[in-house]
């Protein structure tokens, strides 16, 4: 492997981890804020009575969340 063919890589491989750390930042800011759950009475992931998830903005839920307490 020559040393041009050294810088070139590195180069690529620079601007791919550049490139990836932007775009997922990106990702998260644009679909954070358009799935913004509405807060219960708990601060931790749970399930509402209609079956929807509460206070999880992301798209993977926990599988084993309980159900949100009734508010009194």
């Amino acid at each position: 492997m020559t040393r041009a063919e050294f810088a070139t890589g590195s180069a690529v491989f620079l601007a791919v981890v550049i490139a990836g750390t932007a775009s997922a930042k990106w990702v998260d800011r644009r679909f954070a804020a358009e799935s913004v759950a509405a807060p219960s009475t708990s601060s931790a992931a749970c399930v509402g009575e209609d079956g929807s998830w509460k206070n999880w903005v992301w798209a993977n839920v926990p599988i084993l969340s309980p159900k949100c307490a009734q508010a009194q």
